[in-house]
Parts: C-alpha cells; sequence; structure tokens
C-alpha cells in the first residue's frame, strides 16, 4: 500500500512539470487554431499557473523523498 502512495506522488510529480512546460510554452500544438487558443489562454493565466505548477513540483519531491527515506528504513 506504501508503493501505490509514492506512485500518485510520482503521477503528481508529473502533473506539476507538465503544468509548468505548458505554462511556459514548451507544449504546442501542431493545429494553428489551437495553438492560438493555447497561447492566449497562458497569457490570461500563465503567471498563476507558473507559480502553481512550481509550488506542487517542490511539494511533491519533498513528499517522495520523506517517502522514500520511510520505505528504505
Amino acid at each position: 500500500m506504501e508503493w501505490l502512495g509514492l506512485l500518485f506522488e510520482v503521477l503528481f510529480l508529473a502533473l506539476g512539470v507538465y503544468l509548468y512546460l505548458f505554462a511556459i510554452g514548451k507544449i504546442t500544438s501542431t493545429d494553428p487554431k489551437v495553438r492560438k487558443n493555447m497561447q492566449e489562454w497562458r497569457e490570461r493565466n500563465g503567471r498563476w499557473i507558473r507559480v502553481a505548477a512550481l509550488a506542487l513540483i517542490a511539494i511533491m519531491l519533498v513528499n517522495i523523498v520523506l517517502h522514500l527515506q520511510e520505505l528504505l528504513k
């Protein structure tokens, strides 16, 4: 059961990395219409998403380190 919790922490870490990459514009679409909508949405919401993604990444990294320390005792 402990490994399941670790798996979810890694998934949330991956979500935080994906959100950060999206917020800074590294993830785009090949469709020009979708790309334009993504860019407009990023301009309106990019700042707070970037901060939230960095916070999620930091929290999940701390949780994973603590979880691994507990499992490897």
